[in-house]
């Protein structure tokens, strides 16, 4: 089995019709790619649009990266593709933003430091300093940003110019960030700002999720994790996952479980993103 740190992955839609597998399996072959994984997913069998990841040995493939792009244009071209080239030794580098709680972002350290999740985190940024101390013991750059809701623009244009001068990012995990992110930040990385939202979306959208789960008397409490768009809480879901909960359970019972699949959920999405497993169609994913 060939390891993550020598693959070329391909993420491909189009409108679906014949020919497409056919073409780009022939591309890499007739450049002496081995072909490790490959899946495709369609919308539709009459007009819709057609979805693929392809994934294939590095070493033997005889094309360099800028060669590779002019290669598989004509291709692209034909079918109406909108691709990506993705070169898993290249390493995505994260920031990891946080307030107070640290379930999300001990989780995360655990997991990079264990070898799980194949990212460089560039640093940890937060509205506040209680967490500090655990970002030490992992040799992380910690960064106080503090937000006040009266000028959180303003605030938050401080931190885009500080990634954009002094961090290199590529990617942004919201690990229990509490503050919305203004539209001149997302609009900066588009669909590269992963969010964990504690509730099963779309139910219990914003703030206060368990209390008002608690209030209706539900069976099962969730967690969501998505893409950071301009509408609240309303990004493509890239995964998610539930918890069982009784009567007996209090608010607080609520938030332990909660906490439990928040981190699982966050993880499994970061982990999605970064092997370029996820494709956008209209407001939703497609996950390979």
């Amino acid at each position: 089995m060939y390891q993550n740190d020598g693959l070329i992955t391909l993420l491909i839609s189009c409108p679906d019709q014949p020919g497409i597998v056919a073409a780009v399996s022939h591309f890499i072959f007739e450049h002496q790619g081995n072909i490790v994984h490959s899946d495709q997913h369609s919308t539709d069998r009459h007009g819709g649009t057609f979805f693929m990841r392809v994934s294939f040995a590095e070493d033997s493939f005889t094309l360099q990266e800028a060669d590779l792009v002019r290669a598989f244009r004509p291709i692209a071209e034909t079918f109406r593709m909108h691709w990506s080239v993705h070169y898993s030794r290249l390493r995505k580098r994260a920031a990891i933003f946080v307030s107070k709680l640290d379930h999300c972002l001990t989780d995360l350290l655990w997991r990079w430091k264990s070898g799980e999740l194949a990212i460089d985190i560039s640093c940890i940024i937060s509205n506040h300093r209680h967490l500090e101390h655990i970002t030490q013991m992992y040799a992380i750059p910690y960064y106080h940003f503090p937000v006040q809701r009266e000028h959180r623009r303003d605030d938050q244009q401080r931190i885009l110019d500080f990634l954009a001068n002094r961090v290199e990012v590529d990617l942004i995990i919201l690990a229990r960030y509490m503050q919305i992110l203004e539209l001149p930040f997302v609009q900066a990385y588009p669909h590269q700002i992963i969010n964990i939202h504690h509730s099963f979306l779309p139910a219990f959208v914003g703030a206060n999720p368990y209390e008002r789960a608690f209030e209706r008397g539900v069976k099962i409490i969730g967690a969501t994790a998505h893409y950071v768009t301009e509408e609240l809480d309303e990004g493509p879901i890239i995964a998610q996952a539930v918890i069982h909960c009784t009567h007996r359970d209090t608010v607080e019972d609520l938030m332990r479980k909660g906490r439990d699949v928040e981190r699982r959920v966050l993880a499994e999405a970061v982990r999605l993103h970064v092997e370029d497993r996820v494709l956008m169609y209209k407001n939703k994913t497609i996950v390979f």
